[in-house]
């Protein structure tokens, strides 16, 4: 695994980012809680000088299993304990809800879960996975954050577009009376519908709007263009980028029935950013890959922009 991951499973077919330790049956809360190793807790300690003396305002964030120092934070901050994320999202999606992966990153620093419920969306003629993502950090540094990720099922490709009109992603900050700021994110499943529908729609929309042939390779360089004064090199890694692209609106063969049109095009960038392999294959590009999950894939929701201004 990168050096960033400390703990992750996953549930018999590894995801489409590849990373974790394989286990053999659907988990629940308190399973893949062990399963990911983050049955651990988070303790606060005040934070002093070398003589001893208390500096106010801050505290410190300490793992209770091997008193590692997980952040500063200020003495607002409130912790949301591991097994609070998964319990919440046991809760949330009900009887039925398959934990798929789990684990943390930077030695417990940040964690996260992604779950799925056990309805399925059809769009399109497509059957499409809802998948909600919980993401916790312990250093101070980010949100508390739950974010939809739709897959389509056949090639796992992922589907997290950047809607106007439905959101996606949900944050709350670690300050304030935190079991009621759970109770409030409870209404994430009603917002993760109305994405849904909304998503639904959307590929509707793209499946009207047909694209011919050479408007493909034209929005393909754009997405892909060659530098300034580039070299042989980079000419080469480029072209070669635009190729693999190429295949997987052309030739993959889950597209074969989809028309040649936005939602074509979509599903095949998705391909292309999910999937493909990178010309320098480094050693945190799968971890990146995964967290881009959480935060969506600008190239994706750069040719969804180009996809409607052909429209």
């Amino acid at each position: 695994m990168p050096a960033n991951i400390e703990t992750m499973f996953y549930v018999r077919q590894a995801p489409w980012h590849g990373l974790g330790n394989r286990v053999e049956h659907a988990l629940s809360s308190e399973e893949a809680l062990h399963a990911a190793e983050l049955d651990w807790e988070v303790i606060q300690k005040s934070i002093q000088t070398e003589d001893y003396a208390e500096i106010p305002g801050y505290k410190a964030n300490i793992r209770a299993t091997d008193q590692r120092l997980l952040g500063v934070v200020s003495d607002r901050y409130k912790i949301v304990q591991n097994h609070q994320a998964f319990a919440f999202t046991d809760e949330l999606l009900g009887e039925g809800v398959r934990f798929e992966t789990a684990g943390s990153l930077q030695n417990g620093r940040k964690v996260w879960l992604l779950a799925r419920p056990p309805e399925n969306y059809i769009i399109a003629g497509d059957r499409i996975s809802p998948y909600l993502v919980f993401s916790n950090s312990h250093d101070g540094s980010g949100s508390i954050k739950v974010a939809m990720t739709p897959v389509r099922v056949v090639c796992q490709n992922t589907l997290n577009l950047a809607l106007q009109n439905a959101k996606r992603i949900w944050t709350t900050i670690h300050a304030g009376d935190i079991p009621a700021k759970l109770d409030e994110a409870r209404k994430t499943l009603l917002y993760a519908e109305l994405y849904m529908d909304r998503l639904g729609a959307e590929v509707e929309r793209m499946n009207r709007i047909k694209i011919p042939d050479h408007k493909v390779k034209e929005y393909m360089e754009f997405l892909l263009p060659l530098p300034d004064n580039a070299t042989k090199v980079q000419e080469r890694n480029v072209q070669q980028l635009r190729d693999d692209f190429q295949a997987r609106y052309f030739d993959a063969p889950d597209l074969k029935e989809v028309g040649k049109n936005g939602y074509r095009f979509i599903n095949a960038v998705s391909d292309f950013a999910t999937h493909a392999k990178p010309l320098r294959d480094t050693a945190s590009f799968k971890e990146n890959l995964f967290l881009r999950t959480m935060e969506g894939n600008p190239l994706i929701d750069k040719a969804h922009e180009l996809i409607l201004a052909s429209a």
